[in-house]
């Protein structure tokens, strides 16, 4: 097997404790055919061979399945690293002490918004409650903890008051994601931010990298945040360096597993597009040598890695070593990679040109673990009027500051 890969993302259980609004996977019960024991430890040998270096276990809620320590324990055992992504919901101060006795090396917590936008995008009262008691038990544990927030019109105004509650909290990271139409959250467009909304949501996201900075608190933006901004190297590297987006990982170092052992080269990506196989049909190594849905990215900074570039992406500078951005976000709002409208670059030339895009909503998704449905774009001048019909609009005007002079001036420095 060709060692390519270090990454893999684990959905260990789509049974979950939380109903989270903006959920791709639409995650409530478990699978019908999720792996056994048996078979998840024998995967994790083959994930070891494949040149994996760390897994991180999702759901669902990986901690539901009664037998995922276990399989934490042969993780580190045969020599990878094992954390943990979860809604927070439930953990005992026992079983913090339990997965810090497996060997897990470390927990991010899911938290987005303050009580109130926490607890509806969770789809259960008391949700942020548990995330911050849970945090706290991990802490005393010995566990280090992190943070990840979903930025959508619902979290973007509350983004600073989340950072001074997860600094409170311990928190050594936070990642950040821009919710895009999968699973759930395609039944709720409204709640997704427009293009020409990033122009206030990027200065935002570079203040509060200052802040990081000061406080020691490592900032992650996730795959569809950012593309060659005026904050570019900032937002990818908080620690120095020049950080820039070198394009989609999926397939070149990084996995994802589906609980009932499908392969696709990210986890985020739609499954019925994606999938290369599965491993109670093919060995992993086989997938990965054999399927073209995980060499998708393969011939990165070259014109043919570029030809599945269309639209505003098919003409840009950056095409050949941006490849359009993350794959997923592209594929949930037109149905294909390629164009992808969650681009600060691409909406800073809109707005140079005096238009901006909106995202219009043609086809709703069938109701499907890790649908989407189908977007428009629709170009329009930049100050032609709202639709009153979308009262959820972002502004910079929205944006919650704890420390409201100083940081509401740094934004207007760099607007």
């Amino acid at each position: 097997m060709a060692l390519r890969f270090t990454y893999a993302v684990w959905e260990f259980t789509l049974q979950c404790n939380l109903g989270c609004v903006h959920c791709g996977s639409r995650a409530a019960t478990a699978r019908k055919s999720e792996l056994t024991t048996a078979e998840a430890l024998d995967l994790v040998r083959q994930l070891h061979a494949a040149g994996i270096r760390e897994v991180t276990l999702i759901g669902g809620e990986a901690y539901l399945r009664a037998d995922w320590l276990t399989v934490v324990e042969e993780i580190r055992r045969v020599g990878m690293s094992c954390t943990l992504t979860t809604g927070g919901y439930g953990i005992s101060a026992a079983a913090a002490r339990d997965m810090c006795r497996a060997g897990l090396q470390q927990v991010s917590v899911s938290i987005d918004g303050c009580q109130q936008t926490h607890d509806l995008q969770r789809g259960k009262p008391g949700s942020w409650n548990a995330a911050f008691t849970s945090l706290r038990y991990l802490r005393e544990a010995g566990m280090p903890v992190t943070c990840n927030t979903q930025i959508n019109r619902l979290s973007a105004p509350e983004l600073p008051l989340i950072y001074a509650d997860i600094v409170e909290a311990g928190c050594r990271a936070w990642q950040w994601q821009l919710t895009v139409p999968m699973g759930r959250a395609a039944d709720r467009p409204e709640m997704l931010l427009q293009p020409p909304e990033l122009l206030d949501v990027f200065p935002m996201l570079y203040t509060m990298t200052d802040w990081a900075r000061r406080d020691g608190l490592l900032i992650f933006p996730g795959n569809n945040v950012g593309y060659y901004g005026p904050y570019e190297r900032r937002l990818r590297n908080t620690q120095g360096g020049n950080a820039i987006w070198e394009g989609c990982q999926a397939g070149i170092n990084t996995l994802g597993i589906e609980a009932d052992g499908t392969i696709k080269g990210c986890p985020s990506l739609p499954t019925a597009s994606y999938s290369g196989g599965n491993i109670r049909d093919q060995s992993l190594a086989e997938i990965v040598n054999r399927a073209p849905e995980l060499a998708i990215n393969l011939g990165q900074g070259s014109s043919a890695a570029a030809e599945h570039l269309w639209g505003f992406c098919g003409t840009c500078d950056y095409g050949e070593l941006c490849r359009g951005g993350c794959s997923w976000t592209a594929h949930v709002f037109f149905g294909r990679r390629g164009n992808n409208p969650y681009c600060h670059h691409r909406a800073l030339v809109h707005a140079r040109e005096g238009k901006r895009e909106r995202l219009v909503l043609q086809t709703r998704a069938p109701g499907e673990p890790f649908d989407h449905g189908v977007f428009r774009i629709l170009e329009e001048p930049a100050d032609a009027p709202w639709p009153e019909n979308d009262p959820r609009r972002f502004r910079l005007g929205d944006i919650q500051w704890t420390r409201p002079a100083k940081s509401r001036d740094a934004v207007l420095r760099v607007l």
